[in-house]
């Protein structure tokens, strides 16, 4: 017979004093696992697309021969490839939130013991990770097409991360929002897109004129693929320094925003 003379307690609860690193992989593995299940939507399609962006353009402005003595193919391709880093990072972060609480599945985010700052890195660092990943991935398939040097590795990768993080926040931001897809519909399509095309991914926003030429530079996106590209030709429109510093205010602007969010359960606590 069991010796029932000591009273039988529950578990303890598990402490995590300062990082919950168990709750934050798993979660970042989720996200991660959660669009490489569906790689032919995720990385395929997205290479497609910057490949039928790089024929059409390049044929359509076929008397274009240089941009500031390089080809135009050559001058265009980092600006694709920044714009599936934008679309996916974005994508990924929005499209997890807003199923999940389609399906009722926010509480299995809300139990487990993560801060709001945990749920912000796992869901952050796991759409940036698509971004990137979809970026690499057009990278290689765009290499065959245009011969890209690389003037500046560091600018290649603090822009490339930084518009990845950028764009996870907002993703995040815009799935705790929205209420049905057709609000994500609404800041894919008035907002990402518009800002994407107009930031002078096919042309030199120098040769806009007035006042667009003025307005290019209030678009963040403009400094984003600007320094992205200065790091694979070695020459930027913009001051390098102001994009370098606007990055990184937005990262960690955006990142306290969607901190703010999770701790006050926006739109996900009654």
């Amino acid at each position: 017979m069991p010796d029932t003379s000591s009273p039988i307690l529950p578990p303890q609860p598990r402490a995590y004093p300062r990082v919950n690193w168990a709750g934050l992989s798993t979660l970042y593995q989720r996200e991660v696992r959660r669009f490489l299940k569906v790689g032919m939507q995720t990385l395929a399609a997205p290479v497609v697309t910057a490949l039928l962006y790089m024929l059409v353009f390049v044929v359509a402005v076929g008397g274009v021969k240089e941009v500031h003595g390089v080809a135009y193919g050559t001058f265009v391709a980092p600006g694709l490839i920044m714009m599936q880093i934008l679309g996916n990072a974005f994508a990924n972060s929005s499209s997890s939130l807003l199923q999940s609480k389609f399906n009722g599945l926010m509480g299995d985010f809300l139990t487990p013991p993560l801060t709001p700052a945990e749920h912000v890195a796992g869901f952050g660092a796991g759409a940036a990770t698509r971004g990137i990943l979809v970026g690499v991935v057009s990278l290689a398939a765009i290499l065959p097409f245009a011969s890209l040097p690389i003037a500046q590795p560091w600018a290649i990768l603090y822009f490339g991360i930084g518009a990845a993080l950028i764009m996870a926040f907002l993703g995040i931001m815009a799935g705790l929002w929205s209420e049905k897809f057709d609000h994500m519909a609404a800041v894919t399509n008035f907002v990402i897109m518009p800002m994407t095309f107009l930031s002078g991914t096919f042309y030199l926003v120098e040769r806009l004129p007035e006042p667009f030429q003025t307005l290019s530079h209030y678009n963040p996106f403009f400094y984003l693929i600007d320094g992205f590209r200065y790091g694979f030709l070695g020459q930027a429109e913009s001051n390098l320094a102001i994009g370098a510093a606007m990055t990184a205010v937005l990262v960690l602007g955006l990142g306290w925003v969607c901190l703010r969010m999770f701790d006050v359960g926006y739109k996900i606590k009654s």
